[in-house]
């Protein structure tokens, strides 16, 4: 089911860096259903992260507690030295953290530059005062230009610079969403399913600038992915959750050889 080939990803040792993201104890309860249990785990600076589980295990309702969509019953979420624990959407994504969705949802209706060039935080001109200092937010909106040809180049889409979101292919809007991510400056991503829905080439070129991306920009990475036998190749380490319990650990190959993920998957 999976690859047991050595991860393109594994050229950093989670343990020569200091963590990034730290999940201590976390759990969530919808009721009297816990979809998380006491969930603990941590992502090391530009590394990638692979969360994996059946349907139903908490992989989405833990990137929505760690994003901020859901505030945690009980534990703590640490991210770059900092407690954002039940912290609202737009605090967490100043801090660094970022995410996707499912569905990409660009502004279909702008071109790919201009679906990047949105993305661009903190522009000095958005304030009044700061407004009238034109050269400022000049000097400012020109190193978004820049910041954006960078991004088109990392992501395989400087091609598409003036094409419409909603003439891109599913494939397409992915690689899209990940330059729309990056055009925030984070220090780390979640995606969920990244690779969702994709032919298995352009799936891999995905993760191909996911490594880019972390080579080039130093940006860590929390991956929910199904697709165990393409995304394997591709991460440090990886998670498993079942039925809101992290179950099991390790490098991509120590997984596979672990019993505990077949019986998760078919049971």
């Amino acid at each position: 089911m999976v690859s047991q080939t050595l991860s393109v990803g594994q050229n950093l040792s989670s343990k020569e860096s200091r963590p990034l993201l730290i999940i201590d104890n976390v759990s969530k309860r919808f009721g009297s259903f816990y979809a998380l249990q006491n969930i603990s785990l941590t992502v090391p600076e530009k590394s990638i992260v692979l969360l994996i589980g059946p349907n139903g295990s908490g992989k989405t309702t833990l990137i929505n507690c760690i994003s901020g969509v859901y505030k945690p019953d009980d534990g703590k979420i640490f991210f770059n030295g900092k407690d954002i624990t039940g912290m609202p959407v737009h605090d967490v994504v100043k801090t660094g953290l970022v995410r996707s969705f499912q569905v990409p949802a660009p502004f279909k209706r702008l071109n790919v530059a201009e679906n990047l060039l949105v993305c661009g935080q903190n522009n000095p001109g958005e304030g009044f005062l700061g407004s009238l200092n034109r050269q400022r937010w000049r000097f400012f909106e020109k190193g978004q230009v820049e910041r954006m040809f960078k991004v088109l180049k990392t992501i395989g889409l400087e091609d598409k610079v003036d094409t419409l979101a909603g003439e891109l292919s599913g494939g397409q809007l992915k690689l899209l969403e990940l330059g729309r991510l990056l055009m925030m400056n984070p220090r780390m991503m979640l995606l969920d399913e990244p690779i969702g829905g994709v032919n298995p080439v352009l799936a891999n070129k995905i993760l191909s600038h996911i490594i880019d991306i972390r080579n080039e920009f130093g940006t860590s990475f929390m991956i929910v992915e199904h697709r165990l036998d393409i995304v394997m190749k591709y991460v440090d380490y990886v998670y498993v959750l079942s039925k809101g319990n992290l179950i099991a650990s390790g490098t991509p190959t120590d997984i596979v050889e672990r019993k505990e993920l077949y019986d998760v998957y078919l049971a």
